[in-house]
């Protein structure tokens, strides 16, 4: 039994006061995470956690341990680091998570690139329209739109996404179109509920204007808005990428487009660390990159 996956082991239970939290940190079972620190205490002698039925807790022993075992850790994903940026070669799992719609299509075509020249790095893309926790589901990098609101964690800005309002002329010749927001009231919107207000539409017209809309389809999933847009159920206001392959083959419109509100920003979402693995590290710099408007 590696010593070292014994130490991760214990830095991850120690992390997340749980042995079941700390073994999906590492993408591991809860008994084999409970056999890596029973393992360790036994090398050293020492009992380093403390068990309970409700929660783990460190010994005075334990952390005084800890202090010492994660910079070791540190150097040691360093070292390893620096073999792989002279080797030129990329290689380990990184954990991925993002919204569904945007997950399946857009990133999946940003990490195909990477992959390509990186074959290597072994990527777990898990998609979800909730925020799933970093720290407790071993998740190293999260692609999320809107403002940061964990402070423990990271932010790096990718790109700003135009928010749309949109109609195709079906629908627009068959109920007319409505000739300002206010007229949104009168017809038959659809609602994005991932959008903290869904019913709530914000407009820029001479300072800030809201509406209040409502209509007969609403979902989770901002691509989903966008298909019923298309095939004429009603107006829907959702990303630009949502709608763009619509907008290309004219079955859906913009509406508004002079007075659209700011736009929604796309952050990669990391764990604070004084260390960034060089696949992670780099991922995030391809993104950047993909996803810039230039």
């Amino acid at each position: 039994m590696d010593k070292l996956d014994c130490m991760r082991s214990f830095a991850a239970v120690a992390a997340q006061s749980s042995f079941t939290g700390g073994a999906r940190q590492l993408g591991i079972s809860t008994k084999l995470a409970s056999k890596y620190v029973a393992r360790l205490e036994e090398q050293l002698g020492a009992q380093l956690l403390n068990r309970t039925t409700r929660k783990v807790t460190l010994t005075d022993t334990g952390r005084a341990y800890l202090e010492r075992c994660l910079p070791l850790l540190d150097q040691f994903d360093e070292l390893e680091d620096v073999v792989q940026l002279r080797q030129k070669e990329l290689a380990g799992p990184v954990r991925i998570t993002a919204p569904t719609g945007f997950g399946s299509r857009e990133l999946v075509e940003a990490l195909q690139p990477f992959q390509e020249a990186h074959p290597q790095v072994e990527i777990e893309l898990v998609l979800s329209d909730r925020h799933l926790p970093i720290l407790e589901e071993g998740v190293d990098l999260a692609v999320r739109f809107g403002a940061l609101k964990d402070s423990t964690l990271v932010a790096r800005k990718l790109c700003d996404m135009r928010l749309v309002v949109v109609a195709s002329p079906d629908y627009l010749a068959a109920h007319g179109a409505p000739s300002d927001p206010e007229a949104l009231a009168t017809h038959n919107c659809l609602l994005q509920m991932t959008s903290p207000q869904p019913d709530i539409w914000t407009f820029e017209e001479g300072g800030k204007k809201t509406v209040s809309v409502g209509g007969s389809f609403r979902a989770n999933s901002p691509r989903a808005v966008a298909h019923m847009a298309a095939h004429g159920l009603g107006i829907a206001r959702c990303p630009h990428y949502t709608a763009r392959p619509f907008l290309a083959d004219g079955r859906l419109q913009v509406l508004f487009e002079g007075q659209e509100t700011g736009p929604i920003t796309l952050y990669a979402v990391y764990p604070p660390s004084r260390h960034l693995t060089a696949r992670i590290r780099t991922l995030i710099d391809h993104l950047a990159s993909y996803f810039s408007p230039e």
